[in-house]
């Protein structure tokens, strides 16, 4: 998920904070949905290649409803 955050679109010094703290704490889902809902919220472009990382990682997880609308931000 370290990762995953690492090389997402965010750029929001706060947002990403926020994350690692919930990371930090043991709040893997909430911070999944956080930063998920981030990338939506401010409409940021995502590549296929990064989609397919939080999707793979929501099925993983049994958390679909975390990466809804993330396929309308496909740059590519």
């Amino acid at each position: 998920m370290a990762a995953l955050l690492e090389e997402s679109p965010l750029t929001v010094a706060a947002v990403i904070a926020d994350v690692r703290h919930l990371l930090a704490h043991g709040e893997w889902e909430m911070a999944f949905g956080t930063m998920c809902s981030w990338i939506y919220e401010d409409d940021l472009p995502i590549t296929r290649q990064h989609h397919a990382r939080p999707v793979a990682l929501a099925e993983d997880k049994a958390t679909p409803e975390s990466v809804r609308g993330l396929d309308e931000l496909l740059a590519d």
